[in-house]
């Protein structure tokens, strides 16, 4: 049986604004805010996951806070974070929940055949709401929460550009299993849509290739990396074998508490990640507190007073 992955697990970005994040994405996006910790390897950094109400896998958007300069846009980077909704009418109140809130949107458009509406946060992190009601949903609850029907339901498809089309997809295709499943005119080139099976939107990575563009530098407003799905530590340790089989260089399996995960980049540059769906969020907090305090991992618990100390008050 081919191994497959299973759609994304998250897509981490950054913010230098972490307060406003916050604020962003909970409240103009209405996700929850389902874990506030820090990143592991960089304990002064927030590491911040928004998700919908239980915290599924394949619904979170993290940040890493660091001070960085703005993104300087370009290949071998994420252009764009599509998030899913279940229609039309849901995106039309989105776009009037926009105009009223001063968020940066466009119009809404037909793109590879789904209504889109395109927009950005405060950093110009580039996203954009997509009509797609495959999966699931899980709505965030709260008397400021949008309509359940309105609400995201979830990741994909995520945009990302590289110079050159045929060693990413030559990777996507041999490495990952992943279908070129068809192209389409979009503003910013052709786009070359890769899935996995008939698992919608929320596993569809659409590439554009442009050699014209300079290298992007990672900042505020980028994107870090992006993660796909795996049911469990089994079936990473098969993606790990599989890798090093083809002499992919990796990370090796690193435990991250929540998940474990590898990472690894692909020819265009952009690193991506395999994360495995548990123990999930709730392994160090009750499901209806999730996000309140600061959580951390056993590693680093023994710094808690050290790595309070040294983090900005949100």
């Amino acid at each position: 049986m081919t191994l497959q992955l299973t759609g994304f697990h998250h897509l981490t970005a950054v913010t230098a604004r972490a307060k406003g994040n916050r604020d962003f994405y909970t409240r103009a996006l209405a996700l929850r805010l389902v874990k506030k910790t820090v990143n592991q390897d960089d304990v002064s950094a927030y590491h911040l996951f928004y998700a919908d109400g239980v915290a599924s896998p394949g619904t979170d958007i993290t940040f890493f806070d660091w001070p960085a300069a703005r993104e300087r846009r370009g290949s071998g980077a994420v252009s764009r974070t599509g998030f899913r909704v279940a229609g039309e009418d849901a995106l039309r109140a989105w776009k009037s929940r926009f105009a009223a809130d001063g968020v940066a949107a466009g119009e809404i458009v037909k793109r590879d055949g789904r209504a889109t509406l395109d927009f950005e946060d405060g950093e110009g992190q580039r996203l954009a709401l997509v009509v797609d009601p495959t999966g699931e949903a899980h709505p965030v609850e709260g008397a400021d929460a949008p309509p359940a029907a309105e609400q995201i339901r979830g990741l994909g498809p995520i945009a990302m550009t590289v110079a050159e089309l045929e060693p990413t997809k030559a990777f996507l295709e041999g490495a990952l299993n992943m279908v070129h499943a068809r192209t389409y005119e979009c503003p910013d080139g052709t786009a070359h849509v890769f899935g996995f099976g008939d698992g919608g939107a929320q596993g569809e990575l659409h590439v554009v290739a442009d050699a014209s563009l300079a290298r992007a530098r990672q900042g505020a407003g980028g994107v870090h990396h992006v993660a796909f799905r795996t049911p469990s530590p089994g079936t990473l340790t098969q993606w790990t074998d599989r890798l090093r089989s083809l002499r992919v260089p990796t990370s090796g399996e690193v435990e991250r508490y929540y998940f474990r995960s590898l990472y690894f980049r692909e020819p265009g540059g952009v690193l991506f990640e395999i994360a495995t769906d548990g123990p999930g969020f709730a392994v160090d907090e009750p499901m209806d507190r999730l996000g309140e305090r600061l959580s951390l991992p056993p590693f680093l618990e023994p710094r808690r007073a050290e790595i309070e100390a040294g983090l900005k008050p949100l």
